[in-house]
C-alpha cells in the first residue's frame, strides 16, 4: 500500500497454509479494484429499456414492488435463486445467501455445484453422511497417487486446497512415490507424472470398476482398521464381477494389463490415494465415478490414515449447521422434467425450462448472486432467451456481464479488497488444518454497500418488512437461526456484534479448536495475521460419520441401482465420432478474469485443441465449425498432440459478445461459449450435473460465407 492505493500484491511466505504461493486471481485483485468496468452504483432498467444508474433506495424500491407482487400472485416457487462460484470464496455472502434461500422458501434454488462438484457432494453424503465430508489425498505423506480428471497444477486442487501443488507433487516423486494421471488430455499435471493414461472421455467409472474387480478377484482387499466401520463390501465386489479389465478396456481405451497393474500397485503401496475432480464429475456417470474413487480408497485400507485419503477438521465447520442425517436425493422434483432435487437444489440445466415453460409454478423472477448462468449453464442460448420471459431479473455482481446485462436491477458488489476474508468453504478441503482471518485491506468505497447488507435487504423484502426494513433486526434474526442450529456451543457471543463476523464467531466457537484454553474467535484470529496452524490431517473415524447407520455406507442404494446404467454401455459398439471435453487455464479459470490486463494478456486461450491426426483427417484449416445437438460455434484451431485423437478440447467461461455487457477488455477477444454445445437434457441422473465432458460433436473447417446459412 502507498497513499491509500495498492501498489503490488505478493504472497505471504509466513502464512500457515499458502507459504507465499498465490493463485493468479489474487494478483489480479489490484486491477479488479481499479477496473473502470467494475460496477460502483446500482442500475435499474428504465421504461425505454436501458439500464441507468440509480440510488440504492430506488433500486430496492423497484425490487420490493415487483418481487412482492410476483410472490403474492404466484407464490415463492415463482422466484428462482442462483448462486455462482464466487460465493464459495466469500464467507459473508455464503452465509447470508443461505439465509435468503431459507426465508424465500422456493424449491427453485440453483448453484454452480451442478456444473462442477455436485457428484462428489452426493456420493459423500450417501457414503459418509455429509456433503462436506470429502476425503482428501494426503499428498505430503502419500507414496502412490492416482489422479483422474483433475489438473491441480492449474486448478490448485479444486476441493483439494493445497497451495504450491507443483512442489508437493515433485516432492512426492523425490521421496520415491509415484504419480499416475488418467485424463484424455496430457495436462500440465500429467506432464509432471510418472505415467499418463489417456482415457476415452466419460468412461472413468468403467476403469474404476475394473480396478475394484481386480482387487476382489485377486484377494487384494485389505480394509485395515476400517473393518468395523464399513458396510456393503460384499455388495460392491459383486457389482464389479462383470467389469473385468478385459471387458472394460475396449470401452475406456486403457489396456487390461495397465488396469491390473494399477490395482496391484494401489494395494501394495505403503500409502496411496485416489483423487478425481471436475473431469470425473461433469460426465454421464459423475456420481458413480465419484463414489468409486472412495470405494478404492476404502478397499485398499487407505481411507482415514496418513498418506491416504483423509478428512479435514475445519475451524468453522458448516456441517454443524445441519447435524441430522440428510436425504441426498429426491425430496422434491422440478416442475417440467421432474428432475430430483439434490442436497437442497435443482439442476442448473433445468432453470431455462422452468422459466420458458408456461403453467402453474412457472418461474417469473430470478435473483443471481455472483453468477453468470448465461455462460455457465448448458444450452446457454436457451437460457439467454429465457431471461426475456422473466417479469424480474435481479443480479448482484461485480460487472455488467452476459447475465446482468439482461437484468432489471443490478446491485454492485464491492471490491474484494474492501472485504474481510476467512476460508469458510475451502477449509473443509484443505490438506492441513489451519485458520486465518484477514481484515479488509482498503476502506469501503463511497456509496458502496457490502454484499451481505444487500442480501439482508432482500431478506427484509421477502419477509414482507419492505425495502427500508431494520437491517439490524433482520441480522439478529439470521444470527439467532445460526445460534439455534449450533445449540449451546454458541453461548457467549457478544450481543453487540453484528454482521458476518458475528456469524463466523458463532461457527468458530462451536468448532473443535481452542487458543490457550479459550474458544477460538474472530478477535483471537485477528491477533495472528499469518494464521493459526492446527497441524496435519489426523484420523477422524468414526466421529466424522453422520449416516443413519453410523457406518461408512459402501453400497448406498441409489449408487448400486445406477450401476445398471453403467453396465448397459459395456458392449455398446464404439463409434468414430469426435467428442468434446473442457479445459482450464491458470489465468482464466473464471470469466471475470478475462477483463484484467495482467491476466488477459498473451496468446489467445479460447482455442479448440485438436490432435494433428484429426486435423489431417478432417482437413481442418485455422478455424473450425463445431456442431452439437444443441448448437454450433466457430473457433480457432490449435494443433497439439496433448489431446488424444478423437477428442477436442475447449475452455469454459468465454463468449464475451453480449452487446449490452460492459466488459470492454474481454470483448476485444470474446472467444466462444462452449456451453452453447452442451445439451441441457443430458444429466448425471443422481446429481443433476450437466454433461460437459464427452459431448458428441461434428467438426469441419469453417465454411465460406453462404454455406450452412441455417446456422
Amino acid at each position: 500500500m502507498e497513499a491509500g492505493e495498492v501498489i503490488t500484491i505478493r504472497g505471504n511466505r509466513d502464512h500457515v497454509l499458502s507459504h507465499g504461493h498465490l493463485c493468479p486471481k489474487a494478483i489480479g485483485l489490484k486491477e479488479l479494484h481499479s477496473d473502470a468496468d467494475r460496477l460502483r452504483t446500482p442500475l435499474v432498467r428504465t421504461h425505454d429499456g436501458r439500464l441507468e444508474p440509480a440510488s440504492w433506495d430506488d433500486a430496492f424500491a423497484v425490487i420490493d414492488r415487483r418481487l412482492t407482487a410476483i410472490i403474492d400472485r404466484h407464490g415463492p416457487d415463482a422466484v428462482a435463486l442462483y448462486l455462482g462460484n464466487p460465493v464459495a470464496h466469500d464467507f459473508a455472502t455464503a452465509l447470508y445467501a443461505s439465509a435468503l434461500m431459507r426465508i424465500l422458501g422456493s424449491r427453485n434454488v440453483y448453484t454452480a455445484n451442478t456444473v462442477d462438484a455436485m457428484p462428489k457432494f452426493v456420493s459423500c453424503q450417501l457414503m459418509f453422511g455429509g456433503m462436506y465430508t470429502v476425503p482428501l489425498p494426503d499428498i505430503d505423506r502419500c507414496s502412490y497417487l492416482l489422479i483422474l480428471g483433475a489438473n491441480p497444477l492449474v486448478s490448485n486442487g479444486s476441493l483439494l486446497t493445497a497451495p504450491g501443488m507443483r512442489a508437493r507433487l515433485r516432492a512426492l516423486r523425490r521421496r520415491g512415490g509415484r504419480l499416475i494421471v488418467v485424463d484424455p488430455n496430457r495436462t500440465q499435471t500429467a506432464q509432471e507424472a510418472d505415467e499418463h493414461l489417456p482415457i476415452r472421455p466419460g468412461t472413468d467409472a468403467l476403469l474404476l470398476m475394473g480396478l475394484v474387480h481386480v482387487l476382489a478377484g485377486e484377494d487384494l482387499i485389505d480394509l485395515r482398521r476400517l473393518g468395523p466401520y464399513v458396510a456393503g463390501v460384499e455388495t460392491v465386489t459383486a457389482l464389479a464381477h462383470e467389469f473385468a479389465p478385459e471387458v472394460v478396456a475396449p470401452q475406456c481405451g486403457i489396456a487390461a494389463e495397465a488396469i491390473r497393474r494399477i490395482a496391484r500397485d494401489l494395494a501394495a503401496a505403503p500409502t496411496a490415494a485416489v483423487y478425481g475432480r471436475t473431469g470425473t464429475c461433469t460426465q454421464r456417470f459423475g456420481t458413480v465415478t465419484s463414489w468409486l474413487v472412495d470405494v478404492l480408497n476404502i478397499l485398499t485400507g487407505n481411507l482415514d490414515r496418513p498418506g491416504g485419503a483423509m478428512f479435514a477438521r475445519p475451524a468453522a465447520d458448516l456441517r454443524l449447521l445441519n447435524s441430522r442425517p440428510v436425504t441426498a436425493i429426491g425430496r422434491r422434483h422440478s416442475r417440467v422434467r421432474k428432475a430430483p432435487e439434490t442436497l437442497g437444489e435443482l439442476p442448473l440445466a433445468c432453470l431455462a425450462e422452468e422459466i420458458d415453460t408456461p403453467g402453474p409454478g412457472q418461474v417469473k423472477a430470478l435473483v443471481t448472486v455472483a453468477g453468470n448462468p448465461a455462460r455457465s449453464a448448458p444450452d446457454s442460448a436457451r437460457m439467454i432467451a429465457a431471461f426475456d420471459q422473466l417479469d424480474l431479473l435481479v443480479s448482484l455482481d461485480l460487472y455488467r456481464n452476459e447475465t446482468s446485462a439482461h437484468a432489471d436491477v443490478v446491485l454492485p458488489a464491492p471490491s474484494p479488497l474492501t472485504k474481510p476474508h476467512h476460508d469458510l468453504f475451502f477449509g473443509h478441503f484443505a490438506i492441513r488444518n489451519t485458520a486465518t482471518f484477514s481484515p479488509p485491506v482498503l476502506p469501503p468505497e463511497p456509496d458502496a454497500r457490502p454484499d451481505w447488507q444487500s442480501l439482508l435487504r432482500m431478506i427484509g423484502i421477502v419477509a414482507r418488512q419492505g425495502a427500508s426494513a431494520d437491517l439490524d433486526a433482520i441480522d439478529d434474526m439470521v444470527a439467532g437461526s445460526v445460534a439455534t442450529a449450533l445449540g449451546s456451543a454458541s453461548d457467549g457471543v457478544p450481543a453487540s456484534s453484528r454482521g458476518p463476523e458475528r456469524l463466523l464467531d458463532l461457527l468458530l466457537r462451536a468448532g473443535p479448536y481452542r487458543d490457550n484454553g479459550e474458544p477460538l474467535t474472530v478477535a483471537r484470529l485477528r491477533e495472528y495475521p499469518d494464521g493459526l496452524d492446527f497441524g496435519p490431517l489426523t484420523p477422524r473415524l468414526p466421529e466424522v460419520l453422520n449416516t443413519p447407520s453410523g457406518l461408512i455406507e459402501l453400497a448406498p442404494d441409489p449408487l448400486v441401482e445406477d450401476v445398471a446404467r453403467l453396465r448397459s454401455i459395456l458392449h455398446v459398439p464404439l463409434t468414430n465420432s469426435m467428442v468434446l471435453i473442457g479445459r482450464r487455464h491458470l489465468r482464466s479459470n473464471n470469466s471475470w478474469m478475462h477483463n484484467l490486463p495482467t491476466l488477459a494478456k498473451g496468446p489467445d486461450r479460447c482455442t479448440l485443441h485438436v490432435h494433428p491426426a484429426d486435423v489431417a483427417r478432417l482437413g481442418l484449416g485455422p478455424h473450425a465449425r463445431v456442431t452439437s445437438r444443441t448448437g454450433v460455434i466457430d473457433v480457432p484451431v490449435e494443433v497439439t498432440d496433448t489431446v488424444s485423437p478423437g477428442v477436442v478440447s475447449l475452455p469454459h467461461g468465454w463468449g464475451h459478445d453480449e452487446p449490452e455487457a460492459s466488459v470492454h477488455l474481454a470483448a476485444r477477444r470474446p472467444g466462444v461459449n462452449s456451453n452453447v454445445l452442451a445439451d441441457s437434457t443430458e444429466l448425471d441422473p443422481l446429481s443433476g450435473t450437466a454433461v460437459l465432458n464427452g459431448i458428441p460433436v461434428r467438426i469441419c473447417t469453417t465454411p465460406m460465407r453462404g454455406e450452412f446459412d441455417e446456422h
